[in-house]
């Protein structure tokens, strides 16, 4: 097997044709992901602003939705820029795959519910969205028996933006407070790593590798109170990018329409810094686009948010990483520091002005008490309380509460709210509520 022929391996060794299927391995990748049960509920799962507080700005769907067509838009400019790339770069249903996938794990209630997983994970491998998206496409979702979305390598070497194991950056523990309500979320953000329990998962996605390209590509640094992976492929750079750009910019977008930040906000947190990087095309049009984004008028501000969102993905290139020889891991996508450090003032506005908010915290915490509720019950009597699907897998996994974990993180907001008034509140719901899982 070549090692262009391995990265369209699949894990289950079968390679369904279909009579008259033409697609492309990463067609079939793209679509398993689009009719997934898991792609489904991120309609139902919180972005930045709470899931059923409104029904005009992003759920994690809309924006994974965005952050494809973002990806494939960078994929394009890259292939007529640099076409000396273009037999490397895959093929937009690749990209359109990773994006669509790239939040697929992460639980109900934003942060808070990934806060309240971690927590209650800590004696058993932890919790993380990243790694439960790996989980889920590689392991959980049922279109396949063991093997999940069954996904070619390739597509899962682009979704892994962290590959390094939970024991390997996981830093020293905060202890765990007296009773649940005072949880801290900021003691408690999680790792960026897959489960260790998920290893084999990893060995074979890096198969094709030589060992000295495996050992620098599962290499860890500082960074806070977690280490954290220090490399990504190809693919995955291109997909980050377009998440970023779709947080940064349409998550902005939502906070102005819904009169969540000001003006004087944005000329002091954004116009300044932005007229100090001098960006070519931005720079000198920057005045008449802050003046369209807080217009009131529709269009205009759609405008002045295509224009900030062409102004990014235009300026993104290729450069080499140093001391890989597989070409996937030797390539990289990036954006030039100006416009590099214009994407992080945009991320900084949103999480200031955003997801900062006590408004917005209330919220998350709300959420947080629910994931650590519901977990608790469950946990106490699984055999009881479980799904029978679930509880079956509960079973062969001799127990592990990892599968409860499983169960909750792909629970909807609304579902989720709606178990937790089932078990806790009196006169709420029905038995006949289930989630399918």
């Amino acid at each position: 097997m070549t090692q262009n022929t391995a990265w369209l391996a699949r894990a289950s060794e079968t390679q369904t044709q279909r009579a008259e299927d033409h697609r492309s391995p990463f067609q079939r990748d793209r679509a398993r992901i689009l009719h997934s049960a898991a792609f489904r509920r991120l309609q139902a799962k919180t972005q930045v602003l709470g899931v059923g507080q409104s029904d005009f700005y992003r759920t994690r769907l809309t924006h994974s939705l965005e952050a494809a067509q973002i990806g494939t838009g960078i994929l394009g400019q890259l292939k007529r820029k640099q076409p000396a790339y273009g037999e490397l770069l895959g093929e937009d249903a690749l990209l359109d795959a990773l994006c669509l996938a790239h939040d697929i794990g992460h639980p109900p209630f934003g942060h808070g519910g990934e806060v309240a997983l971690n927590y209650l994970m800590r004696s058993d491998g932890n919790f993380e969205g990243n790694a439960q998206t790996l989980r889920i496409l590689a392991k959980l979702e049922p279109y396949t028996e063991g093997h999940g979305m069954d996904l070619c390598r390739r597509t899962l070497l682009g979704v892994l933006k962290y590959p390094v194991l939970q024991s390997q950056v996981r830093g020293e523990q905060a202890a765990a407070p007296a009773n649940a309500r005072q949880l801290k979320a900021g003691d408690w953000y999680p790792a960026k790593a897959i489960y260790d329990e998920d290893q084999d998962c990893l060995d074979w996605i890096l198969a094709p590798l030589s060992p000295a390209d495996r050992d620098r590509f599962t290499a860890s640094v500082a960074a806070g109170r977690h280490r954290k992976a220090s490399y990504k492929s190809l693919d995955c750079s291109i997909m980050e990018l377009g998440d970023d750009i779709a947080y940064a910019i349409h998550d902005m977008e939502d906070a102005i329409v819904m009169g969540l930040v000001s003006r004087d906000a944005w000329d002091s947190d954004v116009t300044a810094h932005l007229k100090a990087l001098d960006l070519p095309y931005v720079g000198p049009q920057l005045d008449s686009l802050s003046q369209h984004l807080f217009s009131g008028q529709h269009h205009l501000r759609k405008q002045a948010i295509g224009a900030l969102v062409n102004s990014l993905i235009t300026a993104v290139s290729l450069h080499q990483v140093e001391g890989f020889e597989a070409p996937l891991l030797a390539v990289n996508a990036g954006l030039p520091d100006a416009h590099g450090a214009a994407l992080k003032v945009f991320k900084d506005f949103v999480y200031k002005h955003v997801v900062q908010r006590p408004e917005l915290q209330l919220l998350e915490y709300k959420g947080q008490q629910i994931v650590m509720a519901l977990f608790e019950a469950l946990a106490s009597d699984p055999a009881r309380l479980l799904p029978d699907n679930t509880r079956g897998r509960w079973q062969a996994a001799g127990q592990s509460p990892r599968v409860i974990a499983d169960y909750i993180s792909g629970m909807t907001d609304e579902y989720a709210s709606r178990l937790y008034g089932t078990l806790f509140l009196p006169k709420v719901g029905t038995v006949f509520e289930r989630q399918p899982h």
